[in-house]
């Protein structure tokens, strides 16, 4: 722990504040977020609608994922990432809060898709500047989880909450406290942060050049991609984990509450056993793997990821320690493979023209994940268990590509 406190206090630059905002979003985030699918079920949205609008926002995202990198260095990593914030979090979140039916889900989704415009640019903006080291860039999201993960104990105020007043009323209020708070993470990371040095560079070159040149150049792009089998690795495995994630974020909820018999009040509480396992994990096991190699560890996090989803789908109806059991896996597999993954990524793009390739991996991602966000909520109304037989399925798959780049690793 004083190691990784150590390293926090002597970071500089936009990754100091990237992690210092974090809990401005991560707060509001995972105090809604426990509840979103309940709140739309109260809202008359069916399981289907849910896939339906998870689906058209992937597709809205995929298209915006084109012009992420594009935008990113036209206007620079920091502008970028202000306005892109304001865009995909702060005027959703007013949306959500006011929301009276599907419809409004679905403009929030559609506005929300600008998310891939400004994670290219919050990435960039942070990474341009620690890039070149891998084991720093894995101690940097180490810390990004650490954030997410602390704002986790908020979580029972809105538990509390919902136990005492109508659930509804507790998250619009949720999300009107999201706005002011995601608004106010963006304006202080403007102010915190400088535009990098790569950025003023691509800023340079492209000032004067049009769109449709600047587009021109994503041919040779995804020529590096797919001449890259680390990339194509690391793609494979981001998308698979997008997929996965959305469908535990999502349907989670639906099933414990509509079939396993939990309150929907107790809902707000499983995230803070995961977050106590993954804080466990983050500070005092993270530093004690580095006698593994870091494909073995991720490999480690999908197993448990399956043990989890196993468990989730063998509880006995009412049993809270067997959910309680899934959550423990779960959160053990989270911290093992997220940040191992995100350094995965990071470290697989040529530096020179990260935002145009991650704006790619975002389209491609974006592109596999949308025909599964409908699939999940076929397979929910059908039957609450078939997304998590799914996720399984999945995480096999991503075994296979993990034992791949590890074995490519070695050699």
């Amino acid at each position: 722990m004083r190691e990784m406190f150590l390293f926090l206090k002597n970071l500089k630059g936009n990754s100091k504040a990237a992690v210092l905002c974090q809990p401005l979003w991560g707060v509001p985030f995972n105090l809604f977020m426990p509840f979103a699918s309940l709140y739309m079920l109260h809202m008359g949205v069916t399981d289907i609608q849910i896939g339906i609008m998870l689906a058209v926002g992937r597709i809205f995202q995929m298209f915006l994922a084109f012009f992420g990198g594009v935008i990113t260095d036209r206007f620079g990593r920091r502008l970028t990432t202000l306005i892109g914030d304001l865009v995909s979090w702060s005027i959703p979140a007013l949306i959500w809060a006011f929301a009276q039916n599907f419809w409004w889900f679905l403009a929030a989704a559609i506005v929300n898709s600008a998310v891939q415009i400004t994670g290219v640019a919050w990435e960039c903006l942070w990474v341009d500047e620690d890039g070149g080291d891998g084991a720093k860039v894995t101690r940097i999201y180490n810390w990004l989880h650490v954030c997410g993960v602390l704002a986790v104990f908020f979580v029972p105020i809105a538990g509390l909450l919902v136990g005492r007043f109508e659930l509804v009323l507790v998250v619009r209020g949720l999300y009107v406290f999201a706005f002011f708070s995601m608004s106010a993470k963006a304006i202080l990371l403007y102010m915190y942060s400088k535009e990098t040095k790569r950025g003023r560079e691509r800023m340079e070159e492209t000032k004067n050049m049009p769109f449709f040149k600047q587009f021109a150049g994503y041919s040779g792009v995804f020529g590096q991609i797919f001449r890259s089998a680390r990339m194509l690795r690391a793609l494979g495995l981001q998308a698979l984990q997008n997929i996965t994630l959305m469908v535990t974020t999502t349907f989670f909820a639906l099933y414990a509450t509509q079939n396993l018999g939990v309150d929907e009040s107790m809902i707000a509480f499983f995230p803070i056993l995961r977050a106590a396992v993954m804080l466990v994990f983050l500070f005092f096991v993270q530093t004690r793997l580095g006698g593994f190699k870091p494909h073995h560890i991720l490999m480690g996090g999908v197993v448990l990821y399956i043990a989890a989803n196993a468990v989730l789908l063998t509880a006995p109806y009412g049993n809270l320690p067997w959910i309680a059991g899934y959550t423990f896996l779960e959160a053990c597999a989270v911290a093992l493979f997220m940040p191992r993954m995100g350094a995965l990524v990071a470290n697989a793009i040529e530096p020179k023209e990260r935002a145009r390739i991650r704006s790619l991996f975002n389209v491609v991602i974006l592109a596999v994940v949308s025909p599964f966000a409908y699939l999940a909520g076929v397979l929910s109304d059908f039957d609450r268990r078939l997304p998590f037989v799914l996720n399984i399925t999945l995480f096999a798959v991503m075994i296979v590509f993990a034992y791949a780049d590890a074995r490519k690793a070695v050699r």
